[in-house]
């Protein structure tokens, strides 16, 4: 490695550490927010909350890390046209597509840190919150099992029950929902049980009926029942389920058996699709360098500002992340169209080598009269 790739690989590395933090930063304080508000009415100790930010925080990193690789690009590039640096190096011979090297080196070093998170920290923080959420939903319906005390498990919800036995049973059951503007719905029940399910615990009322407020006429209408199921899992979140797609290891996503297609609920098309994925969103970090530099690149030395250059940064970057999530929708429903998921990467490295050839272009212009330049 040069000099001269050292000097900018430095930079780069100096400023995607900034905004990789701030943006980290503003990611997780926005999260954290609703998770503390959900956690602590719902009870839970603060040793909850920051455990479960701790398993959010490589989710996080994944999603930040892209953004911060094309904000660190095109700011150091900004930085280098407005210090006159690149037109100097461009004087002395040093072409557009060789300027182009430590931005790639960068860019590379950000996707091997990628690749370690999507293919080993994320699914296994993935698995870890989602058995942590699950035992944390097992600990709030146990703590519905109170009898002789009104309860308000979540905003617009009341239960009552009259009696528990030996057995488990709950008599004497009440249970309001008011979460809706247009009507409250009450729930008595003689009996009633909480029955865990694979999506979650659910409530069967025994002998009972529903009695329908309708808030806008005032109507009450009252439907009697032999047994109804409430799903508490809209309550206090789902449990006892299997683990989802995003969980799983790589090494299992290669040829899955029909346990885990049955375990997960995902096609074979999306399997491969993830697999192809955890990849390839990796390299985007490349793509996203390489965008921002030669966006810029395209524009050359102005003294009227690069306000036009960074404009097409975005805008290119937000057609690319389009793209992305068109194509995504048929890779994931048919197996043989996994490839899909890499045409955003091609089509970001063609607009790149245009950008740069055009660059390359118009400096040869400006420097040779006989080809238009002056």
């Amino acid at each position: 490695m040069g000099r001269l790739d050292r000097y900018i690989l430095a930079q780069l590395l100096r400023v995607f550490g900034f905004f990789s933090l701030v943006l980290v930063s503003v990611y997780w304080v926005n999260r954290a927010v609703g998770l503390f508000d959900q956690l602590i009415s719902d009870g839970q100790p603060m040793i909850v909350f920051l455990e479960f930010t701790a398993l959010s925080l490589p989710m996080l990193i994944r999603t930040v890390l892209p953004i911060a690789a094309f904000v660190a690009a095109t700011f150091v590039t900004l930085n280098l046209l407005k210090n006159s640096e690149i037109a100097v190096l461009q004087a002395a011979g040093v072409s557009p597509f060789r300027l182009a090297r430590p931005i790639v080196i960068f860019g590379l070093i950000v996707t091997a840190f990628l690749i370690v998170l999507m293919n080993f920290l994320v699914p296994e923080a993935r698995s870890q919150l989602s058995r942590r959420q699950a035992e944390v939903a097992q600990n709030i319906t146990s703590s519905l099992l109170q009898d002789g005390v009104f309860q308000h498990p979540t905003d617009g919800i009341t239960f009552f029950i009259t009696e528990i036995t030996q057995e488990g049973v709950m008599r004497g059951i009440y249970l309001s929902d008011s979460r809706s503007q247009l009507q409250r719905i009450d729930y008595t029940a003689r009996t009633a049980l909480i029955v865990p399910e694979a999506s979650g615990p659910k409530l069967v009322m025994i002998d009972g009926q529903a009695q329908i407020h309708d808030q806008r006429s005032g109507r009450l209408s009252v439907t009697g029942f032999s047994d109804f199921t409430y799903d508490l899992s809209m309550l206090i979140g789902p449990a006892g389920r299997g683990r989802s797609l995003y969980e799983l290891p790589t090494a299992l996503l290669v040829a899955p058996d029909e346990h885990l297609l049955t375990e997960t609920g995902a096609t074979p098309a999306q399997f491969r699709f993830e697999l192809t994925s955890r990849f390839v969103e990796a390299f985007a970090a490349v793509a996203a360098a390489l965008i921002g530099f030669a966006s810029l690149m395209a524009g050359g030395f102005s003294r009227l500002g690069f306000w036009r250059e960074v404009v097409l940064a975005v805008v290119l970057m937000a057609l690319l992340q389009t793209l992305t999530n068109a194509l995504s929708g048929p890779a994931m429903r048919d197996l043989t169209l996994f490839w899909l998921g890499v045409v955003p990467l091609g089509v970001s490295g063609v607009v790149t080598v245009g950008l740069l050839a055009w660059s390359a272009r118009t400096r040869r212009m400006a420097l040779d009269p006989r080809e238009g330049g002056t």
